[in-house]
């Protein structure tokens, strides 16, 4: 999004839609016009379903915010495409044109079953995560997995050509995941990914649901996205949360490449960056960082230098070193942001997600959430 077009200004209260929307259309091949039959999903949430014989498709009881369509055929290029979901119906007519197939340039070396084991304890290490619900996850089809291993760079890439299925026993669900692009890279310690997932509830005793349902909860709560919740309903305080200016100054380290963002924004600073005379303003208010755009339903954040988010509702047993953490602070769950835009401004929906490129980046708790801790978009607590 270029900057001409955000228009800044004092966000006064905000009442959340309580409407739910519908997306009905249908596919068709761009040439015949022939109707395909496909996957139909809005990327990172629990929408999905497929197209009839017809090419029709329906998605209905959506919560209103901007979300990614994404539909995928057999034989056929993916087609994605941003759509503001409100209270009225929107209708759609998607066209697909057949795959061409590329000679690709010969740079990958062919991998030893060795290697491409090391390459995909890696991948789940920085995809799924190494937290206590990441055990509890499991990839139902590696095989899907193209990996590539740059020694020199001591990078990792990874795409696949089919969704890649996680089960989630931690928070009970089937995540399908369509990875475009990953890349971790071992000497700035960064992981970035290029994605869309699609949700499915997985089935389970009553009793199974019920630990879902809270382990859900201990995700959600003190997450970014509940975060940025908060702050559209004025509810920072009451959901435990607060939020000050970070200064700081950086010892010169080696400058990472930038990263693409993905549909979660999964950045990670470099463990190797050191700063130093870091201090805390005085408290912030929603209204010193939160501000409306020219677009219905999106919103922006802009402040300098550092935001500095405290969540009091929950505590850990230690704190990487790279993080500031003041010694009289208890030690609650903190982030640090920054952006990367200048002007710096980052944007998001009502739902909390976040859309501008490149996302901001995040230090601490935030940029340690992995899959294992990845909620659908449409999840909201006690429903």
């Amino acid at each position: 999004m270029k900057l001409r077009l955000l228009i800044l200004c004092l966000l006064c209260p905000i009442i959340t839609l309580a409407q739910s929307g519908t997306i009905t259309g249908k596919v068709i091949e761009v040439d015949t016009k022939a109707p395909v039959r496909a996957s139909v999903f809005l990327a990172s949430s629990s929408f999905g379903t497929t197209t009839t014989d017809n090419g029709a498709f329906t998605l209905s009881g959506i919560k209103p915010g901007q979300y990614t369509l994404v539909v995928n055929a057999m034989g056929y290029q993916d087609h994605t495409q941003t759509v503001m979901v409100t209270s009225e119906p929107v209708s759609l007519t998607i066209e697909l044109s057949h795959k061409t197939i590329q000679l690709k340039e010969v740079t990958i070396s062919t991998l030893s079953k060795a290697e491409w084991n090391t390459c995909f304890v890696q991948f789940k290490e920085k995809f799924i995560g190494t937290d206590k619900n990441a055990g509890d996850c499991k990839i139902i089809n590696p095989d899907v997995l193209n990996f590539s291993y740059h020694k020199a760079k001591k990078e990792l890439d990874a795409s696949t050509d089919d969704f890649l299925i996680v089960e989630n026993k931690a928070l009970g669900y089937r995540v399908k995941f369509l990875i475009q692009e990953f890349k971790s890279d071992e000497i700035t310690q960064t992981t970035s990914y290029v994605g869309q997932p699609l949700f499915e509830e997985l089935p389970g005793s009553e009793s199974q649901k019920k630990k879902w349902r809270n382990k859900r909860r201990e995700a959600y709560y003190g997450s970014s996205r509940h975060f940025y919740r908060s702050l559209l309903k004025d509810s920072l305080v009451a959901d435990g949360f607060e939020i000050y200016p970070l200064t700081r100054q950086l010892i010169p380290k080696p400058t990472p490449a930038p990263l693409k963002p993905n549909q979660e924004n999964v950045r990670e600073i470099s463990a190797h960056s050191i700063y130093t005379n870091e201090k805390l303003g005085s408290k912030w208010k929603r209204t010193d960082i939160l501000n409306t755009t020219n677009q219905p339903g999106i919103y922006a954040i802009t402040f300098p230098d550092c935001l500095y988010v405290v969540y009091k509702n929950k505590r850990v047993d230690g704190y990487p070193r790279d993080v500031y953490h003041p010694s009289d602070m208890p030690n609650y769950e903190v982030t640090i942001v920054s952006l990367s835009n200048k002007p710096p401004y980052a944007l998001f929906d009502t739902n909390g997600s976040l859309l501008n490129d490149p996302p901001p980046l995040y230090e601490g708790i935030w940029a340690m959430s992995r899959l294992s801790m990845l909620l659908p978009v449409d999840y909201e607590p006690g429903k």
